[in-house]
């Protein structure tokens, strides 16, 4: 009797991203529809056991670990330190990612001369431009260093080389992406690629106790280019963000095992370089003192940071088409258009044949829906063709009933405001406790759309007041 050959299992394909397998090979992924990311695997191996090792150092009681080895060394740069949440931990490997052109090669740049200024060394590797490109940003923004080491390489092993040669305390790769392994398949910037290049260079920075900064890209609608995978294996994955006609950056914290994820560093990018900006509100509000109708100032908070921002409307007479045109700049078209549906339905406000245009100043961009009530209120200002009370902030949640929803961090708000000046500020009712806001700033608490616009003058005064 013939023997029977022992049936193979047939290898599957499962997605780098989300992990989805499927039978057949498919180009785009069934469960998280990215493209590109569904690879071959084999066969399962048998299921084996894995023999004990010997201890060579044991476990210890966790109040006696040594944390002076982890403690946080800053940068010199305050606002990237801020968001880091007080520097450079040892060992610990950083992803800032960005569009192209948004500053991440020219703040890490600068990170890393006043790394080297302070007697660290650090090792700059390059493997989207060449060495003599780096070196004229880094004349330009002052940025000269003894003990910054530049290297232009695209290799994974030549660039662990440099760094057994070298020994840096700091380590920064401009980009992931750009960097390859000749032991794996693929083109630069693959998922397979990225996630080897990315293991060896963590692997590296864990052994030798040396902080890492990688640069890396972002897709089409904003996210890490590369396997999702890559944002675990990190310690820290930041995303610096701007707009090419403003100057102001943004650097927020996506992910940190050392700190908070809730703080915002804020940069002014010029031709001289990046600086930190500690005190940005002043711009996002416009500088002249001349009352117009259709601004209202608002208060946002980016992480813990309460920023003020100016909100400005303009509404066109009446047209004799068919729809009015709805624009908007800086904030959230949908949004724009839920406030001034409610302003037309719960206050008999005009608007459905009158063009509309609301826009923030400085190019910020408003996202929170704490800015509603500012930005009705510059509406119905615009409509009326009246200006609001002189030093007045606003802000809170307009629902669709018309209500005003209270929003979170309001003593921050407040503070803020009275800080730079505003004597009165209009709020969602139930916002402060018993004892009030700050001394100077007067506080109106509204529940409705109705009473904030009678207590900015627009209409029959309702409300109550709190100060």
């Amino acid at each position: 009797m013939p023997s029977k050959t022992p049936v193979r299992a047939r290898p599957g394909y499962r997605c780098a991203e989300c992990g989805w397998q499927t039978a057949k090979w498919v180009g785009r992924c069934g469960e998280c529809q990215a493209w590109g990311t569904v690879e071959e695997v084999g066969a399962p191996a048998a299921a084996r056991t894995t023999a004990p090792a010997v201890v060579r150092q044991p476990a210890r009681p966790i109040a006696e670990v040594d944390v002076e080895a982890a403690r946080a060394t800053p940068t010199g740069v305050d606002e990237l330190d801020r968001v880091l949440g007080g520097g450079l931990v040892p060992g610990a490997v950083v992803l800032m990612a960005g569009e192209p052109g948004v500053g991440k090669s020219t703040l890490l740049l600068d990170a890393a001369s006043r790394a080297a200024g302070a007697g660290r060394t650090v090792l700059y590797v390059t493997a989207e431009e060449s060495a003599a490109q780096v070196r004229l940003r880094a004349e330009r923004i002052g940025a000269l260093r003894p003990r910054l080491l530049l290297a232009s390489e695209t290799d994974l092993a030549t660039v662990l080389g440099h760094v057994e040669a070298s020994s840096p305390d700091l380590l920064v790769v401009d980009s992931v992406q750009t960097v390859a392994s000749a032991e794996v398949e693929g083109a630069a910037g693959g998922v397979s690629q990225v996630r080897e290049v990315a293991a060896a260079l963590i692997a590296v920075a864990k052994r030798r106790g040396m902080a890492t900064l990688l640069v890396g890209h972002v897709t089409k609608d904003g996210s890490i280019a590369g396997p999702r995978t890559l944002e675990h294996l990190v310690d820290v994955v930041c995303q610096f963000e701007g707009e090419r006609h403003s100057r102001l950056r943004l650097l927020r914290a996506v992910k940190n095992r050392y700190g908070p994820t809730d703080e915002v560093g804020c940069f002014d990018l010029s031709e001289d370089g990046i600086e930190g900006l500690p005190d940005p509100s002043g711009l996002f509000v416009s500088s002249t003192t001349e009352r117009v109708p259709g601004t209202c100032i608002t208060v946002t908070l980016e992480g813990r940071r309460p920023l003020l921002a100016e909100l400005q409307a303009l509404v066109a007479t009446e047209t004799a088409a068919g729809s009015a045109r709805r624009v908007t700049n800086g904030l959230e078209s949908g949004r724009v258009a839920m406030l001034l549906a409610v302003l037309q339905r719960r206050l008999g406000v005009s608007l459905a044949q009158r063009d509309t245009y609301v826009a923030t100043v400085g190019g910020v961009r408003l996202t929170e829906p704490s800015v509603d009530l500012g930005a009705a209120l510059a509406v119905v200002s615009a409509v009326a063709d009246r200006p609001l009370p002189e030093g007045l902030v606003a802000f809170g949640e307009v629902g669709l009933a018309g209500e005003v929803r209270r929003v979170t961090g309001v003593p921050r708000r407040l503070s803020e405001a009275a800080r730079l000046g505003f004597r009165s500020a209009v709020v969602p009712v139930g916002s402060l406790p018993s004892g009030g806001g700050p001394a100077g700033l007067r506080v109106h608490e509204v529940g409705s759309l109705a009473e904030a616009v009678a207590i900015a003058g627009l209409l029959p005064r309702e409300g109550r007041d709190r100060g």
